[in-house]
């Protein structure tokens, strides 16, 4: 996020409403750069990120730049790369410590119950078909079967939410000049 404010265009802004005005960044032309992106037709890499890996880091990998983060930023609607962004491996189990005491306790303690609908499969032609679930009260887990039943803990829910952060849109880099064209042109 180093890079993500440095182009905005600063705006004048009585914060406090006494009359005198402080000079800001407008966090607002981060709404025209995703109307930008919406309105038309771009190409996207997708990208699965690692353990280390950062912003910067993949900004560099795909454009050869690592200043370019605020554009990973603005493609995938991240405001807080701290949340936004999966945790590695340690900040992971210090925030699951730090939410629930200890590993284990977050191990011990159901989160909710699923109903598995569906199994995942794959298909004669390699397409995979995802599993299915839908959370249940404790009741209703009670009646299923072994099968057909999954208790999700703390600790599980934690790890499953944090991973569903890890794959990523990166815009295409043919794209990327007339973005940034775009992008200069809505910073002035």
């Amino acid at each position: 996020m180093t890079f993500f404010f440095k182009n905005h265009p600063s705006i004048s802004y009585d914060v406090q409403k006494n009359g005198i005005s402080r000079t800001a960044q407008n966090p607002l032309v981060r709404f025209k750069l995703q109307e930008l992106l919406k309105s038309r037709s771009a190409l996207y890499y997708t990208h699965d990120i690692e353990e280390g890996q950062t912003a910067e880091f993949i900004a560099d990998k795909y454009y050869g730049d690592s200043t370019l983060d605020w554009i990973i930023y603005i493609v995938n609607d991240i405001i807080d790369p701290q949340y936004d962004l999966p945790m590695d491996y340690q900040q992971f189990i210090a925030y699951v410590k730090s939410k629930y005491g200890s590993t284990e306790s977050a191990l011990n303690t159901t989160h909710h119950y699923e109903h598995i609908i569906q199994t995942q499969s794959v298909l004669f032609d390699g397409t995979i078909v995802p599993e299915k679930v839908i959370v249940v009260d404790e009741t209703t887990y009670n009646t299923l079967t072994a099968t057909e039943r999954r208790e999700v803990s703390n600790y599980t829910y934690e790890e499953r939410l944090n991973e569903s952060k890890r794959t990523i849109k990166v815009l295409h880099i043919d794209f990327l000049t007339q973005f940034l064209d775009e992008a200069e042109r809505i910073f002035e």
